[in-house]
């Protein structure tokens, strides 16, 4: 089979390569690959590509093998997948515990744009609490996980602030009903919860604008800069504000991926697609989604998916 395999070429981060199909573990299926979303952190490990890695965690696709074990689908159902790693490829192995039968309203493409996002917007929002009636600030906002806090929290009852680096970026995030910036320092507080994916010098600033007895968590450093934090300046804004780190990582991702898929059929989640393409297209894709030239998701299309 072809899978794609990291390079080391920032300008080409990814191949495609001949591999031997994948051999399941007892609680895994073989999932026949139709489309597959990279997100944004991996292409920050293409960039220094760790031995073995093989890059890939949000796929949709058809079972092809069930489960020696007899747990999860059965051969010929459809299924959204969150493997660890291997996914950019015809097969993957997937545990079960993280896979979740998709309905027929619901393709490929976008199915796999919901996993990683997905499961970070839903477990994001459970730290974060209750949000009906309460003023919410959301940086990085025009991202995959954005788009999906975005819908979720409006919904929830929360007054959300969006921050984006420039108005086309926000368009969809003022259609689901959040305000919007580009520039933080006008995201006017004071914010119940602010949650913060940025780092670099929008954090301090950003918990500047919390209330007393606020909530900050921490979820990402898309800047890629590290935060420095002054206890003095901290003071006169800042009193008793609990900051929060955060990461989705931890499973079963199986009944969270079906809590998504649930609510993309009742159509109160619409996944944010900026890109679908073919997998040939794979390695321009990833270069786009690094500098931040992709709105939302991108989706690529292998031979089965198009």
């Amino acid at each position: 089979m072809q899978r794609l395999i990291p390079t080391g070429d920032a300008a080409r981060p990814v191949a495609f390569a001949e591999a031997p199909q994948p051999t399941p573990e007892p609680g895994e299926a073989l999932i026949k690959v139709e489309a597959f979303a990279p997100n944004r952190g991996e292409t920050f490990l293409l960039e220094r590509p760790g031995p073995g890695l093989l890059p890939g965690k949000d796929i949709a696709g058809l079972v092809v093998q069930a489960a020696a074990d007899g747990s999860g689908p059965g051969i010929g159902t459809r299924v959204v997948g969150h493997p660890a790693q291997g996914g950019w490829a015809e097969y993957a192995a997937v545990p079960t515990h993280s896979l979740a039968v998709l309905t027929d309203g619901i393709d490929s493409v976008r199915a796999a744009a919901l996993p990683l996002a997905g499961i970070t917007a839903l477990r994001l929002l459970r730290t974060a609490g209750s949000l009906a009636g309460r003023r919410v600030l959301l940086t990085g906002a025009s991202g995959g996980v954005g788009h999906y806090v975005t819908e979720l929290a409006v919904a929830a009852g929360a007054e959300l602030t969006a921050v984006t680096a420039t108005p086309v970026r926000g368009e969809r995030l003022a259609e689901l009903g959040a305000r919007v910036v580009h520039d933080v320092t006008a995201a006017q507080g004071p914010f119940d919860v602010v949650l913060e994916s940025t780092g670099g010098p929008t954090l301090p600033i950003v918990l500047s604008k919390v209330r007393p007895g606020g909530l900050l968590v921490w979820f990402g450093q898309a800047s890629r800069s590290p935060v420095t934090l002054d206890f003095f300046e901290l003071l006169g804004a800042s009193e008793g504000v609990t900051i929060q780190h955060f990461h989705y990582a931890g499973a079963p991702y199986g009944p969270d991926l079906a809590a998504l898929v649930g609510l993309v059929e009742r159509g109160r989640l619409h996944p944010e697609i900026g890109r679908i393409t073919d997998w040939a297209d794979t390695a321009d894709t990833l270069v786009d989604l690094r500098e931040r030239r992709i709105r939302g998701k991108a989706v690529l299309l292998t031979g089965e998916g198009r």
